[in-house]
């Protein structure tokens, strides 16, 4: 047995990983979340319709591991964005303040050279866990 408290969480409606690694981790009080691309769940394919699409899905994919978790939106505390094209960002912060209306979480969000399956966008996170789910 390991003697580190640390377990992978995995959420039904949300993409399966495409490589080595764990949709999400609950360690202690903390969700981490990997980064998640637009893709639709159903056929893991990426969703049409560009920056915004592809934003509103990863986030729904986001949410959706969350909610597999015990964990919400509300919870999440940190989140990291990286983007295909920084003159995209604009698009995408308005999809962004869609799912984080009140009491946002920190952020980052920089331009990468490239992205997975030629994504636009992908988005990680950081969340709390309440106290029953650990």
């Amino acid at each position: 047995m390991s003697p580190w408290n640390k377990q992978p969480v995995v959420a039904n409606n949300a993409p399966k990983a495409i490589g080595p690694y764990s949709m999400a981790v609950k360690a202690g009080p903390f969700l981490f979340i990997s980064g998640q691309l637009g893709l639709d769940p159903a056929t893991g394919d990426l969703v049409s319709g560009g920056i915004a699409a592809e934003t509103r899905q990863a986030l729904s994919n986001l949410k959706a591991i969350l909610e597999a978790a015990g964990s919400s939106l509300e919870a999440v505390v940190k989140t990291t964005v990286f983007l295909r094209d920084m003159g995209e960002f604009s698009t995408m912060n308005q999809v962004y303040n869609e799912f984080f209306v009140q009491n946002p979480p920190a952020r980052s969000a920089i331009q990468a050279a490239a992205l997975p399956r030629g994504a636009a966008v992908e988005i990680e996170a950081i969340a709390l866990l309440p106290d029953e789910s650990l």
